[in-house]
């Protein structure tokens, strides 16, 4: 996008904290990259991230579907399990084998990690490879549980899991601009509701300080929340 033409879409843009549909409308209508841009949205929360009590980690499931693939990584010494997960769409598979390997790469090529309870303990041994990426299994993002298959599904249709980060600000994508008006509104409005209800016990005065839709190359529209 040109620089004149950012100036013009930044012109153009409504005031601050709009409703979210009039948001999206503008979102959606000044998308105009040579790719199908991302629409996300931004929330800038009243917590302290220093504070273990004050973090926000969830779930949400989107109606619409996810706007990008995720690839899923299924830790389970089960080889039925294994097989079901595989069936279900998981990208990677294995048991304690494949967290040797991770531990040998200090890597691991995926979004989002699901296991089975009793495969916790063996993961500690990789916990410095995978918390600081945010791929620490955790019963809040729903990324526990003895049916991992049934977890994939849900993931692979549109379940989502999103973290704060050092600054307080969590990041959510929720649609492509290509999509219908009204399905980039259903999933933004499904991420506004998840994150009202968010707020840690712990955290004091307001919870949501300010909410940005974006997409990937456009300027950014304040919500109300």
């Amino acid at each position: 996008m040109s620089g004149k033409r950012t100036r013009e879409i930044v012109k153009e843009k409504p005031g601050t904290n709009v409703p979210l549909n009039l948001a999206v409308e503008f979102i959606k209508n000044h998308a105009n990259a040579k790719f199908d841009e991302t629409i996300e949205i931004h929330f800038h929360l009243g917590v302290d991230p220093k504070q273990t009590e004050q973090n926000v980690r969830g779930t949400v499931s989107l109606p619409n579907g996810s706007p990008s693939s995720v690839r899923v990584a299924v830790f389970t010494d089960s080889s039925a399990l294994q097989e079901k997960a595989k069936e279900a769409g998981a990208d990677i598979v294995g048991g304690k084998e494949l967290i040797e390997e991770v531990a040998t790469k200090k890597t691991l090529n995926a979004d989002v990690t699901v296991t089975t309870p009793d495969m916790m303990k063996e993961l500690a041994k990789v916990a410095k490879v995978l918390g600081p990426r945010g791929l620490m299994p955790n019963p809040k993002s729903g990324t526990i549980g003895p049916d991992p298959a049934s977890i994939v599904k849900s993931l692979k249709s549109g379940k989502i899991n999103f973290k704060m980060d050092d600054s307080a600000n969590v990041h959510i994508p929720v649609a492509k601009a290509s999509w219908e008006t009204e399905k980039i509104y259903e999933n933004a409005k499904a991420v506004v509701d998840v994150m009202r209800q968010s707020r840690p016990v712990a955290a004091k005065g307001e919870f949501i300080l300010s909410a940005t839709l974006s997409s990937s190359m456009g300027t950014g529209v304040r919500v109300q929340i």
